[in-house]
């Protein structure tokens, strides 16, 4: 949330104050769950679905923090259904005109799109292990199938390989993006729609 900050700054929208007060609240948040979790407990396979599940509704709740805080989507509603779908890359929108919405939202909603597009429990997965907490139960119910099972020895390092691609080929889209023409704003959130296959725009 802190990353369309910058740009909000630069387009004067004024929306930067409402992504400054969302992000300290998943802050805060997220560290006392942090402060709160047993480290050393293993995680069973039903645990791991219910993460999961529990996990895309407070990505999408905190995830709409941004929105009625700013009151360019007044209705948590309509909030919550426009970040679970980026989230989800599901592409669909109850935005009517996005070129009213502010820099620092647009650049948000499009961020959304992109890091659903590798899904956020694998992203959880690379980090996970740095705070003590194991990922195969995260995986195995975010991806399920046979690939997981092949994939159980080295899972971490899995989900790191697969975001470095995705990021790498994310700059070199952003680049090609700018050589054509694009401002760094359209370049990077066109980025965010494409390569997460999800189709937000701005």
């Amino acid at each position: 949330m802190l990353l369309p900050i910058p740009f909000s700054f630069y387009y004067q929208s004024g929306d930067h104050w409402a992504l400054l007060l969302s992000a300290a609240a998943t802050a805060t948040v997220g560290a006392a769950l942090y402060l709160l979790t047993d480290l050393n407990r293993t995680l069973r396979a039903r645990e791991g679905f219910a993460i999961v599940t529990f996990g895309w509704v407070a990505f999408s709740t905190f995830g709409s923090l941004p929105y009625l805080l700013h009151g360019a989507i007044p209705s948590f509603t309509d909030a919550f259904f426009e970040t679970m779908s980026g989230f989800t890359t599901t592409g669909a929108t109850i935005l009517t005109d996005i070129e009213a919405m502010p820099h620092g939202l647009l650049f948000w909603r499009s961020l959304t799109h992109w890091l659903g597009g590798m899904g956020i429990i694998v992203l959880s997965l690379a980090i996970l292990p740095f705070l003590g907490v194991g990922g195969m139960q995260l995986f195995k119910a975010e991806v399920p199938g046979p690939v997981a099972d092949k994939l159980t020895p080295r899972i971490t390092e899995t989900a790191k390989i697969l975001w470095g691609v995705y990021m790498l080929l994310s700059a070199v889209e952003a680049v090609l993006l700018l050589l054509g023409g694009m401002t760094l704003f359209d370049a990077l959130c066109h980025t965010f729609g494409t390569m997460a296959t999800g189709g937000y725009s701005t």
